[in-house]
């Protein structure tokens, strides 16, 4: 079959790769359509996956097409959004709930072949299926949303609270679309991508700039989420949080990405600094709140390229171009 392959740092090709064949407690997907995330761009530079040669692709949706001998949740023709997680459900983290932390963590798409391809292969435990009004191909957006969805479950909003994102790209408009049901006085949007601030614009943020010092709120915002992993932004961010308030570091950052912060002022106003990881106790949140329509596909995925130009579309979403990625094997 063909799949997209990240051989080598730097290098992302499309190749013949053989078939998958599920585990006894496994189903074989035909992918529908898989998603490009910040995630593939640091496989691509040497980040997080443990070895190279891998298939990439952790957002995906498809159709069942293959089960194991121990199947019975799913059958053949099924259509499911799958969850990349992988967990040991051994460690000392597994057993307090920390799933996302896990010790031996694992995801597909990352450490082991993803959906980057036509046919993937997944635990069925990590299948949810699909509505009937649901395309195939948009819910790969549902991996994307259940992050944002655990995001807000650290967040811990309350009602009333006043929001500053930085990042319109997907990630970012995800959390703008969570923070506006979630009973959020004001959401704020900051971005240097004027076609992406548009967009944010149109799903109906209370202000937005390119720069933050453009927008009207001296005393900070509540919660500040960082959906950028950029250190300039991430800098500014932590300036920018109200007392009593919190920063969500959401957005990916490299390895080597460094930011200064003010102990005393975060002792002094009691600021609470955390971080949102992938997935946990959230995919399946995520799939309902996504058929019950709190995104707009057609809004969200802006391209949809054919797999054999993997590399290229990998290319055009490393340069900002557009908002939601998928490709179609």
């Amino acid at each position: 079959m063909k799949a997209a392959v990240i051989e080598s740092v730097g290098k992302a090709v499309v190749a013949e790769v053989p078939d998958p064949t599920p585990g006894p407690r496994e189903v074989v997907v035909e992918v529908a359509a898989c998603g490009l995330c910040g995630t593939d761009l640091h496989i691509l530079q040497g980040e997080f996956a443990p070895k190279l040669p891998i298939v990439p692709g952790h957002e995906f949706a498809g159709e069942v097409v293959g089960v194991g001998t121990r199947v019975t949740e799913v059958a053949v023709g099924d259509r499911v959004a799958v969850d990349p997680s992988l967990y040991c459900y051994e460690c000392r983290y597994c057993r307090t709930g920390h799933n996302n932390l896990c010790e031996r963590w694992a995801a597909i798409g990352v450490t082991t072949a993803g959906g980057a391809a036509r046919y993937a292969v997944a635990p069925v435990a990590n299948c949810v299926k699909l509505p009937e009004h649901v395309r195939t191909e948009d819910a790969a957006l549902v991996e994307p949303l259940s992050c944002a969805v655990r995001g807000y479950d650290v967040l811990q909003s309350r009602l009333g609270a006043h929001v500053l994102i930085y990042g319109s790209g997907t990630m970012g408009l995800m959390m703008l679309e969570l923070a506006k049901r979630t009973g959020a006085a004001s959401v704020d949007v900051v971005d240097v991508n004027p076609a992406r601030l548009e967009t944010a614009r149109g799903l109906g943020v209370s202000a937005s700039a390119a720069n933050p010092d453009e927008l009207d709120r001296p005393q900070g915002w509540d919660l500040v989420v960082d959906a950028t992993g950029n250190a300039a932004a991430i800098q500014d961010g932590l300036d920018r949080v109200a007392k009593a308030g919190t920063f969500l570091q959401f957005g990916v950052a490299d390895y080597a990405t460094r930011v200064t912060i003010d102990p005393y002022r975060i002792y002094n106003q009691e600021i609470t600094i955390t971080g949102s990881m992938a997935v946990l106790h959230s995919f399946e949140r995520a799939a309902e709140l996504f058929a019950n329509g709190v995104l707009d596909p057609e809004v969200f995925i802006s391209d949809r390229i054919p797999l054999e130009r993997y590399p290229q579309a990998l290319e055009q979403f490393a340069a900002g171009v557009g908002r939601k990625i998928v490709v179609v094997p």
